[in-house]
């Protein structure tokens, strides 16, 4: 993954959540975004997927500049796995269902071409026995990686992670990274929002720390979260790492 962020600016009302945010990494697979809440890293993650559009600026995505305007970005979209925190399943439909809508309605797979692509996603990510079940019936962890599953069945050039622990017990937490740790090893690109620093540590090719909107320190996770250079950074790492 190439990502290129030159000078981005969002603000809701008189609420400045994005200011001047600028970053270019090159090479990079997993890009983790971590810092204090409401430093705006959710609204970053949705500038990227192209779910929010910016105020200004520009983002670029393997030599590709994100145009947004609203049917240019459906095509963007369409490119992009966007896994919530609170999962984003549609509460009617099987877990089945789940993944073949989208495929059917928005990427125009052939009824039996979404059957046989969720067939293969669920049964890799051993769901298929949930298949029948909506998501009242299924777990935390189950419904997360369900939505996991649908994010990867559309073949996305990369995966958005928003939190998506945050909503889990630790038991299904880990579920969860085991699964994100197992995109990762296969290659895939990914920008993961988290609170986990162990995991962020783990996986992270980069991690950029955003603070008041602004991305205060960047770089590999040795240099961000072992050696911190800002006072922000250390400030954030001794609250989030003192329990």
């Amino acid at each position: 993954m190439k990502l290129a962020i030159q000078k981005l600016r969002k603000s809701f009302g008189h609420q400045v959540v994005l200011d001047d945010v600028s970053l270019s990494l090159e090479k990079v697979h997993t890009l983790a975004l971590i810092g204090p809440s409401g430093g705006g890293k959710s609204t970053l993650l949705r500038v990227i997927a192209g779910l929010e559009r910016p105020d200004q600026g520009e983002v670029w995505l393997n030599d590709s500049q994100i145009v947004f305007q609203e049917k240019l970005l459906r095509g963007h979209r369409r490119t992009v796995g966007t896994v919530f925190q609170t999962f984003n399943l549609f509460p009617h439909l099987t877990a089945f269902a789940n993944v073949t809508l989208p495929l059917e309605k928005v990427h125009e797979y052939t009824p039996q071409n979404a059957r046989e692509s969720a067939t293969e996603i669920l049964e890799r990510f051993q769901l298929m026995e949930h298949a029948h079940k909506q998501p009242a019936q299924l777990s935390g962890g189950q419904r997360q990686r369900i939505a996991i599953a649908r994010a990867v069945a559309i073949k996305p050039k990369l995966l958005l992670f928003d939190e998506p622990t945050s909503a889990l017990d630790p038991e299904m937490t880990g579920e969860v990274l085991d699964l994100i740790e197992e995109l990762r090893e296969e290659g895939r690109d990914f920008v993961l929002v988290t609170h986990q620093m162990g995991f962020a540590h783990r996986v992270a090719d980069q991690i950029a720390i955003l603070s008041q909107g602004r991305i205060v320190e960047c770089g590999p996770p040795l240099q961000v979260l072992d050696q911190p250079k800002e006072e922000v950074t250390k400030q954030f790492l001794s609250r989030i790492l003192k329990y």
